[in-house]
């Protein structure tokens, strides 16, 4: 990338005692006196924003990220390094802490301007302008698959080129040399005509002296020598070992667990309870009663859950305790139907002449597909612990936005934000769930109503019917194809659109499209989940395109790689996957082979998916992965990530189903809402493609694409076309000729 004039400025650092710490800046100056005391400890004698060298030469990077299980901690510390010219094994992390200074507006940098070029001597102004609204946004989120591409593209690096350059510089000063003769290699600095060389940490006092370069040079991809190879993860050893602590594990002196019931029906407050019985059962404290929930504090978790299940609590009844699926889906036929009579319906995409290419059509397809809420179901349940003495209150949680959790909290308290300390663990999962504070803020007000430290723990039942779910979406889709089977117009018309922006379009050369959607609100708490909008609309689009496949009698590879002419990154994706697959095989009766296309998160992802129906059973036998992520930072970091997203996709597509009932979710545990088990875990090739193109996320691009393809596959086998997940609702046991959907 040459020099860097884009991307950010570089605060120098303080010194006190040998320690160097460098740091991308909101604003011309010198953070680190103030940075310096939060992330300090134990024989560390400096720190300024994200990055300090010890006096023995150990080098931290301190990343504005969590660590769910995606492994971006390791992966931003290796960025970080490789522009620092260190030695990979004097490397390791500290996570940011929850205070406003480190509020990561390198991810505002990433998201919102991306490549986009700013002069030079505009970045001051820009970063400083970053730096407020991350402030005010609170923003310190682990999501959207920005760590990489954001906060190491345009932090991480620029943090370690400057550090390298300060170095440099401080050696020549020392040696009296030119900084042209100096050379760095493993953590060292190095005169080679003299044989003259010294660690980091022996010019790290008067580099933290110095004024930091603005725009230091950034290395070319073909000069890495710690990115793009596969490290060790630095946070597997204490998950293996068992030392990694999560929220779940916190201990307080003087710790009480607590559990709770919300409403069952969402919008549904406390009326009144009875809770002599429960108050009276061994180890029971209290019994505390929240607006929309009520909560047991005991000794022990088992405790507070047996006294709860015999409090009677007594709800509100609200207007949506009437409600049913069917209902919010006939809410959405009757909206979109509104929308294309009244003309309310709002344009996502307008190109071409949409009508002009139905008016020319040979023939017409046309088919609606739903997808139901979903939950996030993570593996560790929600919880949080939190003591609050009246004036200060620490909270011990894993969230994914542990500054966004340290204002929730005294928000919920009524104090300030610099009263409360937010000691963030990893997680057990989070996928979008641990970007919501709902149980932090029930804890806070818990411990305080109690007057001692408390440890909420949900239930895996409370963990289901009251999460903040993934839309269900209804799209209808309408597409005309000519005489010889190529499309000439598209048009999709979906309900409520959220985040990307993006994700409902396609990568195909069709001239005529019409992409539009019409709001519909439900009273089902929204949230993100993994991969957001691209979760659903890739499994429309893609099932739809595969419909016009059929339709034009194509070949569903070949009818997809000949609309792919003008997107030739798209194009090779797709041509790997088919290769590595082994498409065009023939396969036995009863099995099938699909195939999806899907960009999403700066990545392309093409997956082709073989099954087999027997008795009316579906056995996912192998998924092949073609990811295009610009360049992989950890390569088997990134196949880990297309794995895990490929099952986590592919247990929504088998089993997804939070169905609503009277207002309220019908769901409560694994026995009916399942996961694929390791046992039903298909295998999984991935292959990484390397582009010029910037680097691409990848702890969700591997979802979206899992759902079409395994349909798609399920179609060739069977004949049957589903068009509403998951997979559970279709009896697929009968022949092909007989096949029917479950709904």
């Amino acid at each position: 990338m040459g020099k860097w004039t884009r991307r950010g400025v570089i605060t120098a650092g303080v010194v006190a005692g040998g320690a160097l710490v460098v740091g991308v800046a909101i604003r011309p100056g010198n953070r680190a006196r103030k940075l310096a005391p939060m992330v300090t400890e134990g024989d560390e004698t400096l720190v300024s924003a994200w990055v300090k060298i010890d006096p023995e030469n150990r080098i931290t990077a301190i990343v504005p990220h969590s660590e769910m299980g995606q492994g971006a901690q390791t992966a931003l510390a290796q960025m970080l390094a490789e522009e620092l010219d260190a030695r990979w094994e004097d490397v390791t992390f500290m996570e940011a802490p929850a205070v406003d200074e480190y509020a990561n507006y390198m991810l505002g940098k990433g998201y919102l301007l991306g490549p986009a070029e700013v002069p030079e001597v505009l970045v001051g102004t820009l970063d400083g302008a970053l730096m407020q609204v991350a402030r005010a946004m609170r923003l310190q989120i682990t999501g959207g698959s920005l760590s990489v591409r954001a906060t190491g593209q345009y932090g991480m690096r620029i943090a370690g080129a400057a550090a390298r350059e300060m170095l440099v510089d401080a050696a020549a000063d020392a040696w009296s040399l030119p900084v042209a003769e100096l050379t760095v290699r493993d953590g060292r600095i190095l005169h080679e005509a003299s044989g003259r060389e010294a660690p980091f940490a022996e010019f790290a006092a008067a580099a933290g002296r110095m004024d930091p370069p603005y725009s230091p040079r950034l290395k070319e991809r073909d000069e890495y020598r710690i990115v793009g190879r596969s490290v060790p993860r630095l946070d597997i050893p204490s998950k293996v070992d068992g030392t990694a602590r999560f929220g779940i594990d916190a201990v307080v002196p003087g710790m009480k667990v607590a559990t709770i019931k919300a409403a069952p029906v969402f919008g549904a407050r406390v009326v009144s309870l009875e809770d002599a019985s429960a108050r009276s059962m061994p180890g029971v404290v209290d019994v505390v009663r929240l607006d929309d929930a009520v909560a047991v504090v005991a000794d022990d978790y088992w405790r507070a859950r047996k006294a709860l299940a015999e409090v009677r609590i007594r709800w509100t009844e609200p207007d949506q305790q009437s409600v049913s699926q069917e209902q919010i889906f006939a809410q959405f036929d009757e909206d979109m139907a509104r929308a294309v009579a009244d003309g309310s319906g709002k344009t996502d995409v307008g190109r071409g002449d949409v009508s002009l290419g139905f008016a020319e059509a040979a023939s017409m397809v046309e088919a609606t597909y739903r997808v139901p809420y979903l939950a996030h179901a993570c593996m560790e349940p929600m919880n949080a612990t939190v003591a609050f003495d009246g004036t200060d209150c620490e909270v011990w949680i894993g969230s994914q936005n542990p500054l966004g959790t340290r204002y929730s909290v005294a928000g919920a308290l009524e104090i300030d934000a610099e009263n409360v300390t937010v000691h963030n663990h990893v997680m057990g999962g989070g996928f979008g769930r641990r970007a919501t504070d709902d149980a932090a803020i029930q804890a806070a007000l818990i411990a305080k109503a109690v007057g001692a430290p408390v440890k909420l723990i949900w239930s895996r039942e409370e963990d289901v019917r009251h999460d903040h779910y993934r839309p269900a979406i209804t799209s209808r889709f309408k597409a005309a194809l000519d005489a010889n089977g190529v499309p000439l117009a598209w048009e999709n018309q979906y309900v409520d659109k959220h985040e990307p922006a993006e994700a409902p379009h396609i990568p195909y050369g069709i001239a005529n499209q019409h992409i539009h959607y019409t709001d519909s609100p439900t009273h089902v708490p929204f949230g993100p989940w993994r991969s957001v909008d691209h979760s659903q609309h890739g499994f429309f689009t893609e099932s739809f395109v595969d419909e016009l496949a059929a339709a034009a009698g194509r070949d569903p590879y070949q009818f997809r790689r000949a609309l792919l002419a003008e997107a030739p990154r798209h194009r090779k994706v797709l041509e790997t996957a088919a290769e590595k697959a082994g498409w065009g095989e023939s396969l036995q009766e009863g099995q099938g082979r699909g195939i999806s296309l899907q960009e999403s998160f700066g990545s392309i992802v093409a997956q082709v998916v073989d099954v087999t129906v027997e008795d009316g059973s579906v056995r996912v036998d192998r998924v092949v992965c073609a990811v295009d992520p610009g360049m992989a930072v950890t390569p088997d970091g990134l196949a880990a990530q297309m794995e895990s997203g490929i099952v986590f996709g592919l247990t929504a597509a088998l089993y997804g189903d939070i169905s609503i009932e009277s207002g309220a979710v019908a769901q409560s545990n694994f026995h009916d809402y399942p996961m694929v088990r390791m046992s039903e875990a298909p295998a999984v090739e991935v292959e990484i493609l390397t582009s010029d193109n910037p680097m691409g996320g990848a702890g969700e691009p591997g979802t979206p694409g899992i759902g079409p393809a395994l349909t798609n596959a399920i179609y060739a086998a069977t004949g049957t076309r589903i068009r509403q997940l998951p997979v559970s609702r279709y009896d697929l046991g009968f022949s092909v000729d007989e096949a029917e959907e479950v709904i």
